[in-house]
């Protein structure tokens, strides 16, 4: 998912990174422990950045660490930060740990996601939300905006669709702005071109007799004749050293009130597999 051409110049890829989180040169300075007078002449070409000040400008920029290795390639130097296969035996500690926190969380849903909403791992109470889905949503490599926003997905079933998908939308933008990725830009242009099914955000849909007071936005989604809320919550990794696991993201739906709970607390509990 890398955007950033290597041969543009370490320069003016760190002056596009500063204008896009609309810092000054003073003020990056300031941040990094430099001067102003330094960045300018890293940006223009005069100086050539050491590896460690293009890592701490990186730092203060937010630069997602995909892009800190494109940095350190336009200036010559080779990536500090590696790229594993996530089914490779160097990340099989994370996937053992992931496995464990997944199943732990049944049967509240949790999934994992890459960097472009790919699913990569998913416990049972997500299956429990997608059945009965077609298949062509279902098949590898399964991506949650698709099938929470595609028309054959889960939207005909998510009762506030209208704001639910607002706010995915937006977190997709804020993503978006970050990563500067065009894979991640394309798919934001077709789930977002997705038509809303018919009745979609109608108020009768939006409310019920005695709406439940929510501490944060729920998705509201039907199943098996009730309409059970969740709020979602996303973990990441905290300083990743790999491209992969610094791309990942754990998003677990918390029941938002006690039918909910009261409902998945109540069908059987699967049984471990070996």
């Amino acid at each position: 998912m890398t955007t950033l051409a290597t041969d543009t110049g370490v320069g003016p890829l760190l002056r596009g990174w500063r204008e896009q989180r609309r810092l000054s040169q003073l003020e990056l300075a300031l941040r990094a422990d430099s001067s102003a007078r330094h960045i300018s002449f890293i940006e223009t070409g005069r100086s050539r950045p050491s590896e460690e000040m293009i890592l701490r400008l990186a730092e203060h920029l937010e630069v997602p660490v995909r892009e800190r290795n494109a940095l350190l390639l336009a200036a010559g130097y080779a990536p500090r930060f590696t790229e594993s296969a996530l089914d490779g035996r160097r990340l099989e500690t994370l996937r053992e740990g992931i496995g464990r926190l997944l199943a732990g969380y049944d049967p509240y849903p949790a999934l994992v996601v890459d960097g472009s909403y790919t699913v990569v791992a998913a416990n049972q109470g997500i299956g429990l939300l997608m059945a009965g889905l077609p298949e062509h949503l279902l098949a590898p490599p399964m991506n949650a905006m698709r099938i929470t926003l595609h028309p054959e997905g889960l939207a005909p079933r998510i009762r506030n669709l209208r704001e639910w998908r607002g706010h995915l939308l937006a977190q997709m933008e804020r993503q978006i702005g970050l990563a500067r990725s065009e894979a991640l830009r394309s798919l934001y242009e077709e789930v977002a071109a997705y038509p809303l099914p018919q009745g979609a955000g109608d108020p009768e849909d939006r409310e019920d007799p005695e709406p439940y007071p929510y501490f944060a936005l729920p998705m509201r989604i039907e199943h098996d004749g009730r309409v059970l809320s969740f709020v979602s919550s996303i973990s990441t990794f905290n300083t990743p050293m790999d491209v992969t696991v610094a791309e990942l993201a754990i998003e677990t739906f918390l029941p938002a009130d006690p039918a909910t709970v009261a409902y998945l607390q109540s069908l059987p509990t699967p049984r471990p597999t070996t």
